[in-house]
C-alpha cells in the first residue's frame, strides 16, 4: 500500500520520528510544522492521511482539523491526531471536530502502522466513488457531503453483540440520545441480523469467554451484504495484539474499557455519518450506471447498452449452442405524427409504444430503444419461429388499440413494421444479426408497412 502522508507538528524531533516510522513502511511523507501551512499543502496536493498534533501554537490541531472538515476540497481526507493529551475529554473534543482517530503518545508503532492502513483502505473505497460520481457530473461533491449531513440528527441503526447483560444496559443507556440499539448476545445470531437489516454500525464487545470476536468480524467483512457496515470493537485496556489484528481485518475503530459514554457516542457517530455519506455516494453511482444506459424518455435500455449486451447474449449463444433472435422494429409514418400533432404528441406515441413491448415481451428479453422511432428487443434462448410469434403479437397490440395523446386528448391509430433475424451457422457476429433483422425491416417497410419479415 502506497499513499501520501502529511505530518503536523511544531516539534521537529516528533516530526522526524513519525517521518522515520512512516517512511520505513514505504509512505510518501509530507510535514508541516504549524496548522496554517497544513491547510495550504492539503489545499494545493494529493494528501491521503493527516497525523496531526493538537498542542500547536497559532492554531491548535482542533481548529486545524474543523477546517479541514468543512472545505469541501479537504473533508476527505482521514485526519488522526496524534497528541499528548490522553484525557477522554480531548479525544471527544477531537471526534467532534471530525477526526477519524485520536492517538496518544507516546505512539506504538504497530498500532500507528496498522490504523494508518485500516485508514487508508476504507479512503481509497470512498475516493473510488467520488471520482465516479464527480465525472458522471451526477451532483457536485458539495452537494453529496450536504446531503450526508442532512441525516445526521436521525436516530441510527446499530447492532450491539455483547455477551453480558449488563454491560448491553450501559452501553444501550449511552447511546440511546443518538441510536436505536439491537441487542444480542449470540455472535452467529448476530451475523444473520447484521445480514438482514439495515443496520449502520455494529459494535462488537469482546467480553466472550468462549468465542472469538474477531471471528465475527471476519464473517461480517465475508458476507456481501455486510461488506461496507461499519464496525467498532470494544477491547480491554492493553490488548494491542487484538487492536491490530482487528484494524488488519478491516474493523473500522476501536475503543477500550472502561468505556467512556462520551467517546463511544462520538465515535458511532463519525461512523455513521461515514457510512451515510458513502451510501449516498454509492447510489450516485448507480444512478449514473442507470442514467448512462438507459433512454430517458422511454425507460427502455438505450443504444449504448444494447452495444455493449448483444455481444455478451450473442457469445453466451454461440457457446452454449442455444437459439438467439433479434426484432427491430419501426413505428410507421412517425414523421407526420411529429409535423401533424407537434413534438409533445410524438413523444406520447413513443413511451405508449415502448409500453406496449415491455407487456409483449419476457423479463429476460432485452428491450432497447435504438434511435427516433427505432427499437430493438434482443430475445435469449427463442427461435426465429417464436420471435416470429412474438413480433406478430406486438405488431397487433400496436394496431389494435389507438394511442391516446395525452398533450391533446385525441385518439391516434398507429401501426409498425417488424425485421427479425436468428443466430444460424452463417451468422458469427452480434453486426450481422442485427444487420439481417434491418434488412428484413427494410423489406417490411418496403412491402406496404405493419408487417413482420423475417431475415431469409
Amino acid at each position: 500500500m502506497t499513499a501520501r502522508i502529511l505530518v503536523v507538528d511544531d516539534i521537529p524531533a516528533n516530526v522526524k520520528l513519525l517521518e522515520a516510522r512512516l517512511v520505513a513502511e514505504y509512505f510518501d511523507v509530507l510535514t508541516a510544522g504549524d496548522g496554517y501551512q497544513a491547510l495550504a499543502i492539503c489545499e494545493r496536493n494529493q494528501v491521503d492521511l493527516v497525523l496531526l498534533d493538537i498542542m500547536m501554537p497559532g492554531m491548535d490541531g482542533f481548529e486545524v482539523c474543523e477546517r479541514l472538515k468543512a472545505n469541501p476540497k479537504t473533508s476527505h481526507i482521514p485526519v488522526v491526531m496524534v497528541t499528548a493529551l490522553d484525557q477522554p475529554t480531548d479525544r471527544v473534543r477531537g471526534l467532534k471536530a471530525g477526526a477519524d482517530d485520536f492517538l496518544t503518545k507516546p505512539v506504538n508503532d504497530l498500532q500507528l502502522i496498522s490504523r494508518v492502513k485500516s485508514l487508508l483502505r476504507l479512503k481509497t473505497l470512498s475516493d473510488e466513488l467520488r471520482i465516479r460520481a464527480e465525472t458522471a457530473h451526477t451532483m457536485g461533491i458539495d452537494e453529496l457531503l450536504r446531503s450526508g449531513e442532512g441525516r445526521g440528527d436521525e436516530a441510527g441503526q446499530v447492532l450491539l453483540v455483547d455477551g453480558r447483560a449488563n454491560s448491553q444496559e450501559r452501553i444501550i443507556k449511552a447511546l440511546k440520545p443518538v441510536a436505536d440499539v439491537s441487542a444480542i448476545s449470540d455472535p452467529q445470531g448476530a451475523l444473520f441480523e447484521a445480514s438482514e437489516n439495515p443496520f449502520e454500525l455494529v459494535i462488537v464487545n469482546a467480553n466472550f469467554d468462549d468465542y472469538d470476536p474477531l471471528r465475527l468480524c471476519s464473517q461480517l467483512r465475508s458476507l456481501e451484504r455486510t461488506r461496507f457496515l461499519p464496525i467498532l470493537i470494544i477491547t480491554e485496556q492493553g490488548d494491542d495484539d487484538m487492536v491490530i489484528r482487528a484494524l488488519e481485518l478491516g474493523v473500522n475503530d476501536y475503543i477500550v474499557r472502561p468505556v467512556d459514554p462520551n467517546e463511544l457516542v462520538a465515535r458511532s457517530l463519525t461512523q455513521m455519518r461515514r457510512k451515510r455519506y458513502n451510501d449516498r455516494l454509492r447510489a450516485s453511482v448507480k444512478q449514473t450506471i442507470e442514467l448512462a444506459v438507459t433512454d430517458p424518455l422511454t425507460g427502455l435500455s438505450n443504444r449504448r447498452y444494447l452495444d455493449n449486451h448483444l455481444s455478451t447474449l450473442f457469445n453466451r449463444s454461440m457457446a452454449r449452442g442455444r437459439p438467439l433472435s433479434v426484432l427491430i422494429t419501426d413505428i410507421d409514418r412517425f414523421k407526420q405524427v411529429n409535423d401533424t400533432y407537434g413534438h409533445d404528441a410524438g413523444d406520447d406515441v413513443l413511451r405508449e409504444f415502448a409500453s406496449r413491448i415491455r407487456s409483449t415481451v419476457r423479463g429476460a428479453d432485452l428491450a432497447c430503444r435504438y434511435g427516433g422511432e427505432e427499437f430493438v428487443v434482443v430475445m435469449p434462448d427463442t427461435s426465429p419461429e417464436i420471435a416470429a410469434a412474438v413480433a406478430e403479437r406486438l405488431r397487433s397490440a400496436v394496431e389494435t388499440v389507438p394511442f391516446l395523446l395525452k398533450s391533446s386528448g385525441q385518439e391516434l391509430s398507429v401501426t409498425a413494421s417488424f425485421g427479425i433475424s436468428s443466430r444460424i451457422s452463417s451468422v458469427i457476429t452480434p453486426g450481422q444479426l442485427m444487420k439481417q433483422a434491418d434488412l428484413a425491416l427494410y423489406e417490411a417497410k418496403t412491402g406496404g408497412r405493419n408487417r413482420v419479415v423475417a431475415a431469409a
